[in-house]
């Protein structure tokens, strides 16, 4: 196996959520997580509401420092990291979010949100951005001119798609996901789904995926994390994941979605089983 990409050594958050200096109550929002992305892997995270998935995904992009543990990328703690090394890694690492909407300056073109990360890294000259904008709008399936577009006038689906090209602006490694089509119709939701793993292929992406949705997280990942309470309960590869669960927790996910190929693919195995 190669070097992680990243790596999360028991990382865990507390929250302070009210009472007095003598007597404080707090939340466990992640419990002990350790886990690790390797390069070119989707890693889907998936959990109910509240399990501390999209807390972990704020830890891993330094939103929020961890009470305990460590985070690498590519092997250095990335709260250690100089100014320099920050920057670096700010370049390797970038996020899609649920609403993108909520990132989006309203009074910016397209063009405009689109060429901030190229600006702020220094990246190329003004006409250069102008083409890498129109190149990265392409890629996302979008023709270049929605760079002179402002966000209202797009659909929901068109600006996660500008969301997206701007997180491949820069060409990470690595890109986090929170949720990315949960506020999306169903069809679109396809859509979206189908280009991120375009864009894996494309650019040799490696994600950390985070859903509720289990039927997204199985169509997506190669490996997922089951969480609960803030706690990984399970880990492996999607498909035994999904065939073959090992926690009740997984299970009870599991059967309270209606699938009916994993139900039969489940009973069948049930069956061989019992048989053997």
């Amino acid at each position: 196996m190669t070097d992680a990409l990243l790596k999360v050594q028991d990382v865990s958050r507390v929250f302070a959520t009210g009472g007095t200096v003598w007597s404080r109550t707090e939340l466990t929002a992640v419990d002990h997580v350790t886990l690790d992305v390797q390069p070119g892997e989707t890693l889907g995270i998936v959990g109910e509401s509240g399990s501390g998935k999209s807390t972990l995904l704020r830890l891993i992009l330094r939103l929020l420092r961890p009470t305990s543990g460590h985070i690498l990328l590519e092997g250095r703690d990335i709260w250690a990291m100089s100014r320099d090394d920050l920057r670096y890694a700010r370049r390797r690492m970038q996020a899609v979010f649920q609403d993108p909407s909520s990132s989006f300056n309203p009074r910016q073109s397209i063009g405009a949100i689109l060429a901030a990360p190229l600006e702020v890294h220094s990246v190329g000259t003004r006409a250069s951005r102008r083409d890498t904008v129109a190149e990265t709008l392409e890629l996302v399936g979008l023709n270049a001119s929605f760079a002179h577009r402002h966000p209202h006038q797009l659909s929901g689906g068109q600006r996660q798609r500008v969301a997206i090209a701007r997180a491949i602006i820069l060409r990470p490694q690595l890109v986090l996901a929170d949720e990315p089509t949960s506020a999306l119709d169903v069809s679109v939701q396809a859509q979206i789904l189908n280009l991120f793993k375009a864009m894996k292929r494309e650019l040799g992406l490696t994600y950390v995926f985070v859903s509720h949705n289990l039927g997204v997280i199985r169509y997506v990942s190669d490996r997922v994390a089951v969480m609960r309470l803030g706690k990984v309960v399970e880990m492996g590869p999607s498909e035994e994941i999904f065939t073959n669960p090992s926690h009740e927790y997984t299970k009870a996910l599991l059967d309270a979605v209606p699938d009916p190929e994993l139900a039969w693919r489940r009973r069948r195995e049930a069956a061989a089983a019992a048989e053997a």
